[in-house]
């Protein structure tokens, strides 16, 4: 994905972390616990199937507003 913002169908709204880009600064994890975690060299992964409701959309907005990477997207947000 490297950059581009990709969309969900069928209306459905996810989190993404862009491997590629995350560097392992845990904004994201420090922001919004209950949507991301860490992997085994540190970086950032969504929880789950990073589905995404009207409690957790704010949350993951935030995320990617304070990811220095630019690594977070949010999928079928309009």
């Amino acid at each position: 994905m490297s950059g581009e913002k990709r969309r969900a169908t069928g209306g459905t709204v996810r989190v993404v972390i862009d491997g590629e880009l995350c560097q392992g600064q845990g904004r994201c994890f420090s922001m919004a616990p209950r949507l991301f975690g860490f992997d085994e060299l540190g970086n950032g992964v969504v929880l789950g199937d990073g589905t995404l409701d009207a409690e957790t959309l704010p949350l993951a907005r935030l995320a990617q507003a304070n990811c220095p990477e630019h690594a977070i997207f949010i999928e079928g947000d309009e």
